[in-house]
């Protein structure tokens, strides 16, 4: 039977190794963050006329998106625009940012850091297929953004804090439409989303919801 020493020196030696794995994973999302180039703020069409192209559209080119499009589409749909203050591109609710945007690509999943504009490695794995409850030409399409809101971040009833959501996502999609439209990339935005299973496969914390996600890519001629 072995002793309490030993029982001890046991449990001290999984909690150490246990540290180390969280160490290495986040090491190793570190190792692999890629820091997207700056914001090209000169380019793109007027307002105006990027809202008159805004459409939503279903058929995407198999085409991948250079890191240039990738760094201007997410800083137009959640970016830093004010660093004194870590303004947005999109506004916080109640003082709080409770969003998260992962990026669901062929080479794995991965998380955006506004305040670094840089996509952190998040899971391992091409899990686009997984991001809809049934619309084909999303499992192929170049990327599914996955908006991921933290209702635990917020005061109020389940439902304002599920309208907060709603109105949170709202903004940050229009931002990606607009951008789109002035980029010549096809968008769409879907509920067609399995928000609960899809959670556990990113293994999401407790609080987080996925209400929406939204598809990106160039048209299919």
């Amino acid at each position: 039977m072995p002793s309490r020493r030993d029982v001890n020196v046991g449990i001290l030696s999984a909690v150490a190794a246990a540290a180390t794995a969280t160490k290495t994973l986040a090491q190793a999302a570190e190792e692999q963050a890629i820091t997207l180039p700056a914001p090209a703020l000169e380019d793109g069409m007027s307002l105006m006329r990027a809202l008159n192209k805004r459409q939503s559209i279903r058929d995407y080119a198999d085409r991948a998106l250079p890191k240039e499009i990738l760094s201007n589409l997410l800083w137009a749909a959640w970016g830093v625009n004010r660093r004194e203050s870590d303004g947005r591109t999109a506004p916080r609710w109640r003082g709080v940012y409770a969003l998260d945007i992962y990026l669901s690509m062929a080479d794995g999943v991965w998380l955006y850091e506004p305040q670094s504009h840089r996509i952190l490695f998040y899971q391992a794995g091409d899990l686009r297929g997984q991001t809809t409850t049934g619309q084909s030409f999303v499992a192929t399409a170049p990327l599914n953004l996955v908006y991921a809101f933290d209702l635990s971040k917020l005061k109020g009833t389940e439902t304002e804090k599920l309208a907060a959501a709603g109105a949170s996502i709202g903004v940050v999609a229009q931002n990606v439409y607009l951008y789109c439209a002035s980029a010549g990339l096809a968008t769409v935005l879907r509920e067609s989303v399995p928000g609960e299973a899809l959670a556990k496969t990113l293994k999401l914390p407790p609080g987080q919801v996925i209400q929406f996600a939204q598809t990106v890519g160039y048209p299919k001629a």
